[in-house]
């Protein structure tokens, strides 16, 4: 199977604009997420998708592949389907997250296994949560899964509820996992769902990952032990370089 790796990357985000220009360690973000994507050797090719000159610029700086889409776009997937409708021969896509300069490559390993799996639609990743605040926080989305790992459902609330214990207690006596936002898709199954309208419990919740299961399709979870580091605000970024130093 060949797969794609695809990196969106706006520059007009609210709480960070400009985010994946910003400097870390002599390079912007968007570079240091290339990099790690390119270490990931189930990807057959890495490309930028952006609506915008200055990243286009600063990609092609660093030698990297970039593609330039609409700015019309709800969502990275969205802009993943741009791309894909002109690429030829490729066989799944995964979308990198343009704000992760610390992805381990094996995560994108993994996910490209799942998607290579028969019956997959969609593949994406979780960990289990070992901290009470992000157990407890709606930034923090969770998921439950089946014995085959597929997803039965996402959400800003903490799943399952622990009937019995009090809440303090949840975590020593449950297991509870939370969502890692990297995706992969089937070709045609990200062509389907990009045309589909938003749905009910996706606008309840505010994640687009609801839209394709009330549509039915099947999202595979695989379980990290590699823990996710997104960076949504100037001082997430100083906090991650100080982590990282």
């Amino acid at each position: 199977m060949k797969i794609a790796g695809l990196i969106p990357a706006r520059y007009a985000s609210t709480r960070f604009p400009g985010k994946p220009l910003a400097d870390i360690n002599g390079k912007p973000m968007i570079r240091r997420v290339y990099e790690q994507a390119l270490r990931a050797d189930m990807l057959s090719d890495v490309v930028v998708a952006t609506d915008d000159g200055r990243i286009a610029d600063a990609v092609t700086g660093f030698g990297g592949k970039v593609v330039m889409t609409s700015d019309k776009h709800r969502s990275g997937t969205d802009r993943c389907c741009e791309v894909v409708e002109n690429m030829n021969g490729i066989d799944a896509v995964v979308n990198i997250q343009g704000d992760e300069p610390f992805i381990n490559p094996e995560q994108i390993n993994q996910i490209a296994r799942l998607i290579s799996t028969e019956g997959t639609d969609i593949a994406s990743l979780c960990k289990v949560v070992k901290d009470e605040g992000k157990l407890f926080s709606p930034n923090a989305v969770k998921v439950v899964f089946d014995k085959n790992g597929r997803a039965l459902y996402f959400s800003r609330n903490t799943m399952p509820y622990m009937r019995g214990f009090e809440r303090e207690k949840w975590l020593e006596n449950g297991v509870f996992y939370k969502h890692i936002g990297i995706y992969a898709y089937r070709t045609d199954v990200l062509k389907t769902i990009a045309r589909l309208p938003q749905s009910r419990l996706e606008l309840s919740e505010s994640l687009e990952q609801l839209r394709w299961l009330e549509n039915g399709f099947c999202i595979k979870m695989g379980v990290t032990e590699f823990e996710s580091y997104s960076i949504d605000t100037p001082q997430d970024l100083e906090n991650c370089l100080k982590f990282f130093k």
